[in-house]
């Protein structure tokens, strides 16, 4: 008997060893793809337009493609968002948010709520999960199609207008193109000074 159950122990545990291996794997899989940015984006694009293709040449699972639809709105928005809410900031004294206003005070950089990363794996991860459910014709649920696509863009519109006015009222930009980049020089000196590019 105690050999039955140790041969059992070494089954689960030899299992739970197989499966800590495969995820450390698959986890320096994904590592590895961090510093491609460029690729990745390029590879969720073609993943996003094969799930368009067999979505209109099935003509059907549109109920996926809305919540599909709907899923990455939420990631663009918490992309969008900051991470500590300037509406939720307070300063103690005056109960006006902390956000400096003038050159001469601290700089903080724009931190996302939803790092790009994070972005991009949850795009990638449940496009292909949108995909793996096209091949189940139990979610091909007949559905009037244009109300769907209506309904979203009117959801994408209020929401996105929302998050501008955010974005304006607490003056931020949650993108760092055109923002000065500062480098280093040393004069005749030796005195590193920091001037923007």
């Amino acid at each position: 008997m105690e050999d039955e159950l140790l041969g059992s122990g070494s089954k689960k545990n030899g299992f739970s060893q197989f499966c800590t291996r495969v995820s450390q794997w698959y986890q320096g899989l994904v590592d590895r793809t961090v510093p491609w940015q460029k690729c990745r984006w390029f590879a969720a694009v073609l993943l996003l337009l094969g799930f368009m293709a067999r979505i209109l040449y099935a003509q059907g699972w549109y109920i996926i493609t809305y919540a599909l639809g709907i899923y990455h709105l939420n990631l663009f928005i918490a992309f969008l968002t900051p991470k500590i809410d300037p509406a939720m900031d307070f300063d103690a004294e005056d109960n006006g948010p902390e956000l400096p206003t003038r050159a001469n005070e601290e700089f903080r950089p724009f931190i996302r709520r939803l790092p790009e990363f994070k972005f991009w794996y949850s795009v990638t991860k449940s496009t292909i999960i949108g995909l793996i459910c096209t091949f189940f014709d139990c979610f091909n649920i007949p559905v009037f199609w244009p109300i769907l696509v209506l309904y979203f863009f009117t959801l994408l519109c209020i929401t996105m207008k929302r998050q501008i006015r955010h974005m304006i009222k607490y003056r931020y930009l949650p993108f760092t193109h055109g923002k000065p980049k500062y480098q280093g020089h040393e004069e005749a000196t030796g005195k590193v000074i920091v001037s923007p590019k």
